[in-house]
Formats: C-alpha cells, sequence, structure tokens
C-alpha cells in the first residue's frame, strides 16, 4: 500500500518536510515513489504539486493524518 506521509529533512531543531509518496513498509527517510510537497512548520509554508497528489491519490495512495490535515487546511478537499 502507498502512503502519503512526510519525510524529514533540515538540521537539528529546525526540521523541515517533504510530502512524499511511499510504501507502507518503507522507513520515514526511505526510497519514495515521488516527491509530491514541501511543509515548513517554523515558517508556515507549504507548497503542494497538486497533479502529483492526485494521480497518487486515484492510484489509491492514502494520506496519514498529518498530511490530510496539511491538505485540509490548503483547501485541498474542497
Amino acid at each position: 500500500m502507498v502512503k502519503l506521509r512526510l519525510k524529514r529533512c533540515g538540521r537539528k531543531q529546525r526540521a523541515t518536510y517533504q510530502i512524499v509518496a511511499i510504501d507502507v513498509r518503507s522507513r520515514r527517510e526511505g526510497r519514495a515513489f515521488g516527491k509530491v510537497g514541501f511543509y515548513d512548520p517554523i515558517r508556515k509554508k507549504t507548497s503542494l504539486n497538486v497533479p502529483a497528489i492526485l494521480y497518487f491519490l486515484e492510484k489509491g495512495a492514502q494520506p496519514t493524518e498529518t498530511v490530510h490535515d496539511i491538505l485540509r487546511k490548503a483547501g485541498f478537499f474542497k
């Protein structure tokens, strides 16, 4: 099963996250199928690749709870 989840990047105490499509059995920093967005909780910035997200959701990918909240705040599920 494929999930849309966060992949941690950045340095200590200054984490940023990539939103990636990845197999559920992979570890957090494992190899992803594709990068579909970016989230910076410190600066409150979000960048989403909408066509890529729609592609993975149509193929059956499930967003994690955190990614679902990020997408909802961005107005993705209207």
